[in-house]
């Protein structure tokens, strides 16, 4: 057991944000590089390819967040292979787990163990909060897979749209617990304001509370709901892109972001290609940068940290990647 204490803008615009959330529903796919997409550098290369572990998945026999959800949960198929990060994930406006689970599967092949509330509004971070505490009692349980299997000094937060808002959330509340924090298509703050609440809760962020930990926020350039840039200063309109969360965000907090080129709210969504609303290419492209985060983040991989490294960094000169920005200096 870690020695970590776990205890610790309008209508229009929201119709789109729930519209764009739905799509069917997809069944876990085998994780494999698709040939048809070639990185662009290497790095990218290294961490597009599936990992090293076998992936074993869980769905619907872990229960419960506090408010009653399951939790589905890839991970490494050989636990014995030392403790492995968490990272929890939260999905995007009436979204489920299943939606991701291409993407999910493949950062679980780099050694995570990947937990995914079922809940279709993770914005408050609170049900994120609760999976990576269940994985806590799992590992202090001796009859449970993950026994003594679970580094909770190396603990992640990623999520779509909302679950983007969660996952800085889940950071803000307990950033002794959460050491990076991921957002997807994050939306605008003039949409997140017109979200209802979630158990009693706004799920409205304030980048400039985080305080610790480090975050990487991520958009499609194509995505009118969570857009890079805007015109008019947050002085005026409040924070309507990711620069403006971004720039937010207090100077001792590690960070980057970028937008991922003509890709659409969704896009995170393909299984591996695209088969819903609001997709353009799919999800090959999100994979070898957001396994190389966490890897880089929670398992300090030199080679992965490398590629977001200010200035220098890899990450920040690739083609398919636009408005890149980074503070990280090593």
């Amino acid at each position: 057991m870690s020695n970590r204490t776990v205890h610790r803008v309008h209508r229009g615009t929201r119709i789109a944000l729930t519209a764009v959330a739905l799509t069917a529903a997809m069944s876990a796919a085998p994780i494999s590089a698709a040939p048809s997409y070639q990185p662009a550098a290497p790095v990218e290369a290294t961490y597009y390819a599936p990992g090293p572990w076998a992936v074993a998945e869980r769905s619907g026999a872990d229960c419960c967040t506090s408010t009653g959800d399951t939790y589905d949960i890839w991970y490494p198929a050989n636990l014995d292979a030392g403790v492995h990060p968490v990272i929890t994930w939260g999905n995007g406006t009436m979204a489920h787990p299943r939606e991701y689970a291409y993407l999910l599967a493949h950062l679980a092949s780099w050694g995570f163990v990947v937990i995914a509330t079922d809940r279709t509004d993770t914005g408050t971070g609170a049900q994120m909060l609760d999976a990576v505490h269940y994985l806590a009692e799992q590992n202090n349980d001796p009859s449970s897979v993950f026994h003594g299997k679970i580094d909770l000094d190396a603990v992640g937060a990623v999520g779509h749209s909302q679950g983007g808002l969660g996952a800085l959330n889940a950071l803000a509340r307990e950033s002794g617990l959460i050491d990076t924090a991921v957002t997807l298509e994050m939306p605008l703050a003039a949409v997140c304001s017109s979200l209802p609440t979630v158990d009693g809760q706004s799920t409205c962020v304030d980048t400039s509370a985080i305080t610790s930990g480090s975050v990487l926020l991520v958009n499609g350039s194509a995505d009118g709901i969570s857009p890079g840039t805007q015109q008019l200063p947050p002085a005026l309109i409040g924070r309507q892109s990711m620069q403006a969360y971004y720039d937010a965000l207090p100077a001792q907090v590690p960070k980057a972001r970028a937008a991922l080129v003509g890709a659409q709210h969704n896009d995170i969504q393909g299984q591996p290609d695209c088969t819903n609303y609001s997709c353009a290419e799919g999800v090959y492209r999100y994979l070898g940068y957001l396994a190389a985060w966490f890897r880089g983040q929670l398992r300090d991989d030199p080679a992965a940290r490398g590629a977001f490294v200010a200035g220098t960094g890899e990450f920040l000169h690739n083609p398919y990647w636009a408005e890149q920005a980074s503070t990280l200096t090593h």
